[in-house]
Parts: structure tokens; C-alpha cells; sequence
């Protein structure tokens, strides 16, 4: 386990409680390097979504769990907010959570030319993921996905 994914996985243990009490779901958990800053991110979430007054208070009590615990040796942002409506899919949960929702896909590399696809989420396993893109499934491995979001719908 990279250091990255520790300290994601400390930060996610201590935020379980946290969140339970709060009655919100964990969304993800992510430690990021940006332009040269550190920044912990805690996205959470409830059925109808989450105010600015809920992340406030699942921030305070996650930033007094870290000072507790003082894991994390490197100086950082800590930043606790919704995942938002065009989130971004990682981890198993959230494509079992997608199935059958619209989702935005970027490659790496051009396949045909086009590195973003538009479709509906079919499927997934540990290596691919299957989008339907008008009457055709597309199968995608893992590796070559840049992001895959939810598409958002104006």
C-alpha cells in the first residue's frame, strides 16, 4: 500500500463514525498533490444531498480526529464537501451505484479518433467497464480510462 493510500484509508476509518453520527455517506476519500499542495478531500453524501452547514460540521469533527491521531506528516488542506452532481466514478460502489445512469468517459489515447464517449453504464468488473453508446456496447478497460463521470444534464 502506497503511502497516498494509507493515509486515505486512515483518514476514511476515523471519517466512518463521523459520518455515521452526522448520518451522511462517505462518497470517497482522497489525498492529492496540486500545484504543489496537499489537500485531504472527504466527499460526503445523503440521500437529497448535503449543505455547506453538514460539511462544516463533519469537517470540525474530521479535523480534530487528525489532530488526535496526527498521522499525516506532510502540511495539507482538508476539504470536506458533496461529491456534486457530475461525479466522478473510482471505486466499485460507485459504478454499482450508476448502473443504468449516463456517464462521460475519457480515454488516454484516441480509439477511432475520439478520446470522450457519452453512454449509459452498464456494467463493470475489476478490469473493464461497458457503456452503452447508442445501440452498441462498448467495452473499455480500466486502464485506459482517464475519468468516467456522471453526465450532467441541463
Amino acid at each position: 500500500m502506497s503511502r497516498k493510500e494509507e493515509i486515505e484509508t486512515k483518514t476514511e476509518a476515523l471519517l466512518r463514525p463521523i459520518a455515521e453520527q452526522n448520518e451522511v455517506s462517505i462518497y470517497d476519500v482522497e489525498f492529492v498533490k496540486e500545484a504543489g499542495e496537499w489537500y485531504l478531500r472527504a466527499y460526503i453524501d445523503r440521500e437529497g444531498g448535503v449543505d455547506i452547514n453538514k460539511c462544516v460540521d463533519v469537517s470540525r469533527a474530521l479535523s480534530d480526529a487528525l489532530d488526535e491521531h496526527d498521522f499525516i506528516e506532510e502540511a495539507y488542506t482538508l476539504e470536506v464537501s458533496s461529491p456534486g452532481l457530475g461525479r466522478q466514478l473510482k471505486k466499485d460502489r460507485h459504478f454499482e451505484n450508476s448502473l443504468g445512469q449516463e456517464v462521460d468517459l475519457k480515454l488516454y489515447k484516441a480509439i477511432d479518433g475520439t478520446k470522450e464517449f457519452t453512454g449509459v453504464l452498464k456494467g463493470y468488473d475489476s478490469d473493464t467497464v461497458t457503456v452503452t453508446i447508442g445501440e452498441e456496447d462498448r467495452t473499455f478497460t480500466r486502464k485506459e480510462i482517464s475519468s468516467i463521470r456522471l453526465t450532467l444534464d441541463f
